[in-house]
């Protein structure tokens, strides 16, 4: 019974680690098919995916839930665009890795996210795989960062 028990200890024990170690991505886009489909890829390829339609729902699930370390985010949203997240979030200095999506961004928005230190730009319509390179990327390149 002991070896059982210590089996079913160590198999836990695993379990927990392996769930730590999956990166937590927050997808915030106002197009609810944008959404879905980039949580249905993202889940598929291992992530762990949460979703928003907004930046002011993005940052109060931040507020809630500080596990998340990929951000996602269109840069055009009704009220608030993306840039204005990426923004707050610097100034916040939370650490998230953001990657800026659009189907147009013009020549100011872009070097405007540079100079905020966004971790990646992807223009609409791309392919699924560059997404996911970019994700991975970021997910392997960069270790978790805690606030002081």
């Amino acid at each position: 019974m002991i070896g059982l028990k210590s089996a079913c200890e160590r198999y836990a024990y695993q379990v927990m680690r392996a769930s730590e170690s999956v990166t937590k991505v927050l997808v915030v886009d106002d197009d609810r098919e944008s959404r879905e489909l980039l949580s249905e890829v993202l889940t598929t390829n291992g992530y762990s995916v949460g979703v928003v339609e907004s930046t002011k729902a993005a940052r109060q699930l931040l507020s809630q839930d500080e596990g998340y370390r990929i951000i996602i985010a269109d840069l055009r949203m009704p009220n608030e665009n993306g840039l204005e997240l990426l923004e707050d979030l610097r100034r916040r200095n939370s650490g998230h890795e953001i990657i800026l999506m659009s189907s147009f961004m013009s020549s100011i928005e872009r070097r405007l996210a540079l100079d905020l230190g966004v971790d990646a730009l992807v223009e609409k319509p791309f392919q699924i795989s560059e997404l996911l390179e970019v994700v991975a990327g970021l997910a392997r390149e960069k270790p978790v960062r805690t606030s002081p």
